[in-house]
């Protein structure tokens, strides 16, 4: 577990409230909708760390929208760290990134949650028109 410690160390370093926590499973849950961070789920899967957000879900007409899906596409060019994706069963968009547990540091970690702050203010206004 000393992973899983670490990362909730960072994240109470970075000011993240854990709003919850599943020790079994090394997850844990922040948000801080000031950032734009809205239940970032965070896991600790050995060897790598996922950060996964969801952005919006996904109905019949997205599906076929290719302009919007290509817009999203050129959205992940823009972000640092991360990406937007679309879930297995082609459901959700969600913010994802994975980072190696092994040499995670504390500005690695918050370069990762940076980067989909900064992705939520600068892309809010399309997320939202392509959410409704």
């Amino acid at each position: 577990m000393a992973d899983f410690e670490k990362v909730k160390e960072y994240l109470n370093e970075l000011g993240y409230e854990i709003s919850s926590e599943v020790g079994q499973t090394e997850i844990v849950v922040i948000s801080n909708k000031r950032m734009g961070i809205n239940n970032l789920v965070i896991d600790c899967e050995s060897p790598i760390l996922i950060l996964e957000q969801l952005i919006f879900y996904l109905k019949e007409e997205h599906k076929q929208n290719s302009a919007m899906l290509l817009r999203l596409l050129q959205m992940n060019r823009c972000l640092v760290h991360g990406a937007f994706v679309i879930d297995e069963e082609a459901t959700m968009v969600i913010y994802r990134d994975t980072l190696q547990l092994k040499n995670l540091d504390l500005n690695e970690l918050k370069g990762s949650i940076d980067s989909l702050s900064l992705a939520m203010a600068e892309y809010a206004d399309e997320l939202l028109e392509f959410a409704k």
